[in-house]
């Protein structure tokens, strides 16, 4: 479909799939509204859903390496801020171009994945090299991003391998906006939300504000961590056994 963009949009939200159990508050409020308006305007304009994909990768990575070339500003934190939102707006309208064109395909979700495994690397690595060459904060903090790099690696594989195990099962791990409260868990996982972290970069130019909020962000997103492969792991022993595998650890 390549109708006109209000066409585009009515029929984006139609066919628009459920939140993610555990998608925290911005990802799943805001940053799915905007994708839906990238993506309306990139089938308008007859973008491919790589094509998008390649445009979030060009905004995200554009911000990414002015963490490392240039020193800590209110304005570099608000054109670094506002370079990560598109960029993860991009991310979120690629999919919704590929289900409204009918062009979505293991190729077009593999350079997704990709990509954004580059990106939850190359942020916090970004930052401590900057940290590091600009002297932003104490010495001690430069651990953080650190933490952060490693926490955020093994949170995606895990979260992507889980879906991945849950998919080959036939278990359904997507769950509609509607519900009992169902802003109530996003909520709660905000301080894990990758859209809250772009947003942080707005206080940039205040060091000391940014550097508490950024290490409660990755205490918080650590915390997340522990008590989701905890349940993960739970999760994954109670599921059939694939046929023809016995790969279960005992």
């Amino acid at each position: 479909m390549t109708g006109t963009y209000r066409e585009n949009l009515r029929a984006l939200a139609s066919a628009q799939k459920g939140a993610a159990r555990s998608a925290p508050a911005y990802s799943r409020f805001v940053n799915r509204r905007l994708g839906r308006l990238l993506a309306a305007a990139a089938v308008r304009l007859g973008l491919t859903p790589n094509q998008v994909t390649g445009v979030s990768a060009l905004f995200t990575f554009s911000g990414i390496a002015l963490l490392v070339l240039v020193g800590p500003s209110w304005w570099l934190g608000l054109v670094v801020g506002l370079l990560l939102v598109l960029g993860y707006a991009f991310d979120s309208a690629d999919g919704q171009v590929a289900r409204l064109t009918g062009t979505g395909g293991p190729a077009g979700e593999w350079l997704d994945h990709a990509v954004d495994a580059v990106k939850v690397v190359t942020l916090p690595l970004a930052l401590l090299v900057g940290s590091y060459r600009f002297e932003t904060g104490p010495r001690w903090w430069l651990v953080v991003p650190l933490v952060h790099t490693v926490v955020s690696s093994v949170l995606f594989f895990a979260m992507i391998l889980t879906e991945q195990l849950r998919r080959s099962r036939g278990v359904v791990s997507r769950a509609a906006t509607g519900g009992r409260a169902p802003w109530l868990r996003s909520v709660l996982v905000v301080p894990t939300d990758y859209g809250l972290l772009c947003l942080l970069f707005w206080l940039y130019g205040a060091v000391s504000v940014f550097v508490v909020g950024y290490t409660l962000v990755v205490a918080a997103t650590t915390l997340f961590l522990a008590a989701a492969l905890i349940r993960w792991f739970r999760e994954m022993r109670a599921l059939p056994e694939a046929p023809g595998t016995g790969t279960e650890a005992v």
